[in-house]
């Protein structure tokens, strides 16, 4: 099948543009010839770099290229930061251009919360009703957008992905860690929303009860009017009583060294205020890393299907929580095990590959009886 995906995409620093490549990777080897249109600063092979968020003429520039790839399906994925001002409303005209030129497309929404904001609202009803189909990674997202806008049968639940990896034994002292502490981790950008600060706060504490433990603080700041949040957060490492077990990796990391990150550690917190998807996350559970999460809906019912972590609804059950898993090794052991059994049954980039490519059967109608798609890359 020759699907183009409409994205950001590597080198650019962009959680969907890591799904996107991850999802890419995985399509290839079932048959699939795969073409990514994305913003200025893209690259790599089938890559057009044509668009950037605010161009005004954002989908004449994406359709055009669409249709002159010829694709049998175009898939958006869909951010409403991506596609420009006023809620990304750039990809609504889009949508039309490609459908009325008869492609057929699919939408992965990667934001749905639980209570739709208005504005957003427009664009959600948008993409579900032009759309021929659309992807969302919890089932009570489907609810959501089935609730405000019916149209269940177009509404597809298909897990983020999560890739199988094997952790670095001796991540530890590759990173010069003490091979003997304990680690929570705190890993990704820095940003009010993601409550990194509330781990700083409550950290002597978990100290007092894990002597051994050691924070580890891996990231960078990406977005310019964050400078003000990231440097009260570092001035609130630097006045900690436990500043001398907390450690700051800065940067954004290559691959292989975000990988030794992840192995290092021994829990991962995510106290986010907001958010419906974490790109962070699926790799700390591709490492089988024991997670303690904050009630956002997306988090809780992940942990509730899954058993690889807990919820924890204030900082006093963060502490709690985070020092159950680094004093419990057969607790910890369990999670890790969870973990992997849902990455091996469910969540494994080849099976969201396998799910997606049905989606798409379900939409691309060809009138050509027995034959198949054939594509040596």
């Amino acid at each position: 099948m020759r699907i183009a995906m409409i994205s950001t995409y590597p080198p650019i620093e962009c959680g969907i543009g890591a799904y996107t490549d991850y999802l890419v990777e995985a399509l290839k080897p079932l048959n699939n010839e795969v073409h990514i249109i994305s913003q200025t600063g893209a690259e790599g092979h089938n890559v057009y770099a044509v668009f950037n968020a605010d161009d005004s003429d954002l989908s004449e520039r994406v359709s055009n290229i669409a249709v002159k790839i010829t694709p049998d399906v175009v898939h958006i994925q869909h951010e409403f930061g991506l596609f420009g001002k006023q809620f990304g409303v750039n990809v609504v005209p889009l949508v039309y251009k490609l459908r009325l030129a008869g492609i057929p497309v699919v939408a992965t929404l990667h934001t749905v919360y639980e209570k739709i904001r208005p504005g957003a609202d427009i664009i959600l009803k948008a993409l579900v009703d032009v759309c021929d189909a659309v992807i969302v990674h919890e089932e009570f997202q489907k609810k959501t957008l089935v609730k405000a806008f019916g149209q269940a049968e177009k509404i597809n639940v298909i897990p983020h992905g999560v890739r199988k990896v094997k952790a670095f034994p001796d991540a530890k002292k590759r990173l010069d860690l003490d091979e003997n502490r304990k680690v929570v981790l705190l890993c990704g950008y820095f940003r009010p929303s993601k409550g990194f600060h509330k781990i700083v706060d409550i950290f002597p504490q978990i100290l007092k009860r894990v002597p051994k433990a050691e924070l580890v603080v891996a990231g960078k700041m990406r977005q310019v009017e964050y400078a003000d949040y990231r440097n009260k957060f570092f001035q609130k490492i630097n006045l900690s009583t436990a500043r001398e077990h907390i450690t700051v990796f800065r940067g954004q990391f290559p691959q292989k060294t975000f990988d030794y990150i992840l192995s290092a550690a021994d829990v991962v917190p995510f106290p986010y205020l907001a958010g419906a998807q974490s790109g962070v996350m699926a790799h700390a559970l591709a490492f089988k890393k024991p997670l303690v999460v904050s009630p956002l809906r997306a988090f809780k019912e992940l942990v509730r299907k899954t058993g690889v972590g807990m919820v924890a609804r204030s900082k006093k059950a963060f502490a709690e929580a985070i020092c159950k898993i680094l004093k419990d090794k057969e607790l910890a052991s369990k999670l890790s095990q969870n973990a992997e059994r849902y990455v091996r049954e469910m969540a494994g980039w080849d099976i969201v590959a396998r799910r997606t490519v049905s989606t798409y059967h379900k939409i691309v109608k060809v009138p050509y009886g027995r034959a198949r798609y054939v594509y040596v890359p």
